[in-house]
């Protein structure tokens, strides 16, 4: 009898054993199974978020997380280089922390532009991201879209002012030869020649505003082209004009100078500094011309005789309108635009032009352009 009962207590444990070890294995199963979906789930997270940084690190625009306290919790690289900082999370700086700080409060998005201490101007849309304080924040640099801005203001500005005083001039003349065809006929020669003159330095300005204007959007047809030949056909151009006002010329070329360019662009670059030559220098002077080649570059210069630049001026002849002798230039026709053309061509061309000048004894302009490689047109 106890054999009996031992066997089948036996079994019965046995029994138990087994289905312990199987529901030991079911569970085994399920905790691999477990840990395969959750390691799956972290390398998904992973990827997410090495895609998500790769995105937002190609990004021109700056974009931060800022938490409740005004901290950024997240930077991609761009916003990093905007605002550095050793360790998360970085405080951030004002007025980007009022504005965010609005935003959170309000729960509603704003576009603000500031200056940071570096004076650059930063564009900055600032969203509200969830109801516990959370801003996001994207960041453009828009400095020099707000410099351009400033340039087209004062172009638009200057170009009024200069267009207006030829315009006004040009009706006072057309009402005063309608006056004298009635009262005084024999002044309407002299009228008309004052006409005709403020006609034609209208005609100037609208022409360089023109060429001032293409210049900055294209860059014309390139060839390579002898540039010593350019520069002597301008001149002979202007060697009657040169001779009405009294100078000397005298054209030095170092045989064949060879560029890639825009002989349009070209002929206005060396017509602007000669025609600029002949405008400041007195009755009697000289201007000398040369071409040469020296250290891979086409060296052009114009050098005269004339009244010079105080020093003080000669970092902003260059500029739109910028004279340093406003009373001759007006008397000569002057635009005030010709070096600027210059400044715009030899940039086009990769080259580079300066100018050095003393009161009273002269300037010399100095374009450095690359020489051409190859056979010229």
């Amino acid at each position: 009898m106890w054999t009996i009962v031992l066997v089948v207590g036996l079994a019965v444990a046995l029994a138990a054993l087994a289905t312990l070890s199987l529901v030991g294995a079911r569970r085994s199963a399920r905790q691999a199974i477990w840990a395969e979906e959750l390691a799956t789930q972290a390398s998904a997270l992973e990827r997410g978020h090495r895609i998500r940084d790769s995105i937002l690190s190609s990004l021109e625009d700056g974009v931060a997380l800022l938490d409740g306290r005004l901290h950024i919790v997240y930077r991609n690289e761009r916003a990093e280089r905007m605002f550095p900082g050793s360790a998360e999370p970085v405080a951030m700086p004002s007025p980007l922390g009022e504005a965010a700080e609005r935003v959170a409060s309000s729960g509603s998005a704003e576009v603000v532009e500031v200056e940071d201490p570096g004076g650059r101007v930063l564009g900055v849309t600032v969203v509200p991201v969830s109801g516990d304080g959370h801003v996001l924040l994207v960041i453009r640099d828009v400095t020099s879209a707000r410099r351009l801005e400033a340039i087209r203001r004062d172009f638009v500005a200057n170009a009024s002012h200069e267009l207006k005083t030829p315009a006004a001039a040009v009706q006072a003349l057309a009402e005063t030869i309608q006056q004298a065809a009635k009262e005084d006929p024999s002044a309407i020669p002299a009228f008309s020649g004052q006409l005709s003159r403020e006609a034609e330095r209208l005609s100037r300005i609208i022409a360089d505003l023109l060429d001032l204007s293409r210049l900055e959007t294209e860059t014309g047809e390139r060839t390579n082209l002898r540039f010593d030949r350019l520069v002597a056909e301008e001149v002979g151009r202007l060697t009657d004009h040169a001779q009405e006002a009294g100078l000397a010329v005298r054209v030095d070329t170092d045989g064949r100078v060879d560029v890639h360019g825009s002989a349009r662009d070209l002929a206005l670059l060396v017509r602007n500094l000669i025609e600029n030559a002949i405008q400041y220098t007195r009755p009697g002077g000289r201007i000398e011309i040369s071409v040469s080649n020296d250290e891979g570059n086409a060296v052009f210069q114009v050098r005269d005789s004339g009244i010079g630049i105080p020093s003080r001026d000669q970092a902003r002849v260059f500029e739109r309108f910028y004279r340093v002798d406003r009373a001759r230039s007006r008397d000569t026709g002057g635009t005030g635009l010709g070096l600027s053309i210059v400044k715009h061509v030899v940039a086009n061309h990769g080259g580079t032009v300066g100018v050095d000048s003393q009161l009273g004894r002269g300037s010399t302009f100095t374009v450095r352009l690359p020489l051409a490689h190859g056979n010229p047109a």
